[in-house]
């Protein structure tokens, strides 16, 4: 890892040079939009018969999985990598190193689908390996700069390793029922990541993209949200009892509804950028009330999962949106086609999470209307992000 230079400042890059590998935001940002099209098609194909997903992983375990482990950690690592960058002013990996763990990110997607050809541990093996390589990755800057509080997001991706884990150990025969409880922990995790990311940028882009708004932060919420978080991941992972996960949840959406409502104001309506990032933080609210009653037993457990899963995908869509402009020197406005990705992104999952508990009847149509909204959005965003993402900063500097 190196500092970065200020001398290459003075020797413009052209805006159309080739950049894909210059920050982690943006190959892995192109990768996560691609895998959100591809492992829906996918899916949906499962769900039709006409097509498989090997014999490692169950037509279920794979769709979860994948979600959890394949698009929502390409997101993170994007955004980490980047972050890091600017925390600590040492060069994160780029080039062919930030190439290699792409490639790696990618054929731990691809083995599975050739499980029939490759041997199990083959497969383990290389999807285990991408976390802990992109946590060392963001432990050296970290250190070297001595910010240590980072390192908190070093520890939750060591949680999404040992999550990663528990799901292989089972598939390899190793451990018995461990997979589910590591699906559990994976998207735990990266609630519990978004929540902290959240809390120190969606009040900053806030502030900074609505002249005049002036979003509230009490650090005694902020660290009471974080804990009934963590409370609700440590119980559910070790002490599942439904009538404590039930007072957990309504405690969390009780202080995560708060922390918006802090954030919020009403001038944030004429900007896109920022209402997609609050009304992602809101499915996180609505999927805790929503777990809440499911572990009383007054609806199924399904649309809790699916309004957690609307979180990680609004709040992914959102901020991939937001740091692509941010990071190339591009104004922080929303061209006209993602205004209506944000909105197709929110319909989809409002149709997923609400359908089933007002008519069950309708659960699987409304399953594929949500996956062909959810498709409309993410393809907006890869047709208007590409070029963004390939191409070096407008104002010439790297990056």
């Amino acid at each position: 890892m190196t500092l970065i230079s200020t001398e290459s400042l003075s020797q413009p890059i052209p805006p159309d040079r080739f950049a894909l590998f210059a920050l982690g935001f943006r190959p892995f940002f192109l990768a996560a939009g691609l895998a959100a099209i591809v492992l829906m098609l996918w899916w949906l194909a499962v769900l039709l018969s006409l097509t498989g997903v090997g014999k490692y992983y169950t037509p279920v375990g794979w769709h979860s999985h994948e979600m959890i482990f394949g698009f929502a950690a390409a997101v993170i690592a994007g955004f980490l990598l980047t972050a890091v960058r600017n925390w600590t002013s040492v060069q994160t990996l780029k080039g062919i190193w930030l190439a290699a763990l792409v490639s790696l990110w990618l054929a731990a997607r691809l083995l599975p689908l050739f499980s029939t050809l490759l041997p199990a541990w083959l497969i383990a093996a290389v999807d285990i390996a991408f976390l802990p390589l992109l946590a060392m990755s963001l432990a050296a800057p970290l250190l070297r700069a001595n910010k240590k509080p980072q390192l908190i997001f070093v520890a939750l991706l060591t949680l999404m390793l040992l999550a990663n884990l528990m799901v292989h150990l089972e598939l390899l025969g190793i451990t018995q029922d461990s997979a589910q409880s590591g699906i559990t922990l994976g998207m735990n995790t990266v609630l519990l990541i978004i929540t902290i990311m959240a809390g120190r940028v969606l009040p900053m882009f806030t502030k900074n993209g609505a002249p005049g708004a002036e979003p509230r932060r009490w650090p005694w919420l902020e660290k009471t949200a974080v804990a009934a978080m963590v409370a609700l991941l440590l119980v559910e992972l070790v002490y599942p009892m439904p009538w404590l996960l039930a007072g957990l949840a309504a405690s969390a959406a009780l202080a995560h509804g708060a922390r918006l409502w802090g954030w919020y104001s009403r001038l944030i309506w004429p900007v896109p950028l920022l209402w997609v990032l609050h009304l992602g933080y809101g499915w996180l609210v609505f999927g805790f009330a929503l777990k809440s009653l499911a572990m009383m037993g007054m609806i199924e457990t399904a649309p809790a999962i699916h309004a957690f899963a609307a979180a990680i995908g609004v709040l992914c869509l959102g901020m991939m949106s937001r740091v692509a402009l941010g990071h190339t020197s591009r104004p922080l406005v929303a061209a006209k086609p993602m205004t209506w990705a944000f909105t197709l992104i929110n319909l989809a999952m409002a149709v997923r999470v609400l359908v089933p508990i007002m008519a069950l009847e309708w659960a699987v149509l409304a399953n594929f209307v949500s996956a062909g909204l959810w498709l409309s959005a993410f393809t907006t965003f890869v047709l208007v992000y590409t070029p963004i993402l390939i191409r070096a900063r407008l104002d010439g500097q790297p990056g």
